[in-house]
Order: structure tokens, then C-alpha cells, then sequence
């Protein structure tokens, strides 16, 4: 084992583990990159109080519908609430690259989406429009139970925000799928 950023690391995951270096704020990033991998993201608004997503939500299917076009995944689950989305997606072999995925999203609905944040200085800089939190949050999924837990948590998360009752009634979910084809269980 190697120590890398202060933590352990086995040889066989350092040559997956990424790290990276937010110059603005000195912060270290670690990602785990493991190509064909399948992931759990969380990715938010600036605003926790915005309805941004949900109002946006044609140009929000029409922005993640181009990306994936040119940048493929299996949209394992996902969910879209007012000011967070929740997904899980498995990458194509030999593709580890999810980041450039959420950059493009982000990129292209900040871009043709009327509404502004509130803009820092240093996102003024950047030339942001201060609607996106500027990371996301991913977890590697480790194996079927993982799996399992975070698509429900993807499907219940509207719930356990006092959104809807129950999964069903939430419109803006992948758990309309998972019923269609039979997989859903509540």
C-alpha cells in the first residue's frame, strides 16, 4: 500500500485514482476512474432553494440528450429534483471519463438557461453564470447491493424530500422505466 493524499492505497487502485487540484481554493480532489465502471452522482444547484431543474427540465432532457449522444453511458437510474439530480450510470468499456460528461451538462444548460445565480468574483472570472455548485459528487458502485441501494435512493429521494407520496408520482424519474419493464419494486 501506498499513502496518496493522505490515505491508503492499494497499488492495483492507484494507477485509477485521479487526483486533482482546485488552484482557487488549494482544495485536492480524488476521483476513482475505473473505465467501464458504474457510478452514483449527485450534481447541484448553487441555489438549494431553486426550481431551476424541474422548470428547465426540456432543456435539461434536450442538453443530457445531446451529451450522450456524443459521450455514451447506461442510465442505470436517475432523478431530477428542483435543485439536484441523483443518477447512476455504467460507462462504456474502456471509458472512465464521467466528469467530462457532468462538464458538458452543466456547461450546455448554464449556457441556454434564462435563469442566473448569484455570480462570485471568481466565478465572474471564469465566466460562469452561477447556477451549478462547481463539483459533483460520485461513488464508485462496489457490487450488487450498492447497486440496488442507490437506485432506490434515486427513486425514493423525491419522497424523503416531501415532493410526492411515493416514487410513482414524482414525473421527472427513470422509476417509470424500471416499472414499464417490469424491474421496479417498491
Amino acid at each position: 500500500m501506498d499513502r496518496i493524499g493522505g490515505a491508503w492505497v492499494s497499488p492495483t487502485l492507484q494507477n485509477l485514482l485521479i487526483i486533482t487540484r482546485d488552484d482557487a481554493v488549494m482544495s485536492w480532489y480524488r476521483r476513482l476512474y475505473v473505465p467501464g465502471g458504474t457510478y452514483f452522482f449527485t450534481v447541484t444547484l448553487a441555489d438549494r432553494s431553486a426550481w431551476t431543474l424541474v422548470k428547465e427540465i426540456d432543456l435539461l432532457r434536450s442538453v443530457y440528450a445531446s451529451v450522450i449522444k456524443e459521450h455514451p453511458v447506461r442510465c442505470d437510474a436517475m432523478v431530477v429534483l428542483p435543485d439536484h439530480i441523483h443518477a447512476v450510470w455504467t460507462l462504456p468499456e474502456g471509458d472512465a471519463d464521467f466528469s467530462i460528461r457532468w462538464k458538458k451538462i452543466k456547461g450546455l444548460f448554464s449556457w441556454h438557461c434564462k435563469a442566473v445565480g448569484y455570480v462570485s468574483p471568481s466565478k465572474a472570472r471564469k465566466g460562469e453564470k452561477g447556477i451549478w455548485q462547481r463539483r459533483f459528487w460520485e461513488h464508485s458502485i462496489r457490487d450488487n447491493a450498492d447497486f440496488c441501494a442507490h437506485v432506490n435512493y434515486c427513486h425514493f429521494n423525491p419522497v424523503k424530500h416531501g415532493l410526492v407520496p411515493r416514487p410513482e408520482a414524482w414525473p421527472y424519474s427513470t422509476v417509470h422505466r424500471d416499472i414499464r419493464e417490469g424491474q421496479h419494486v417498491a
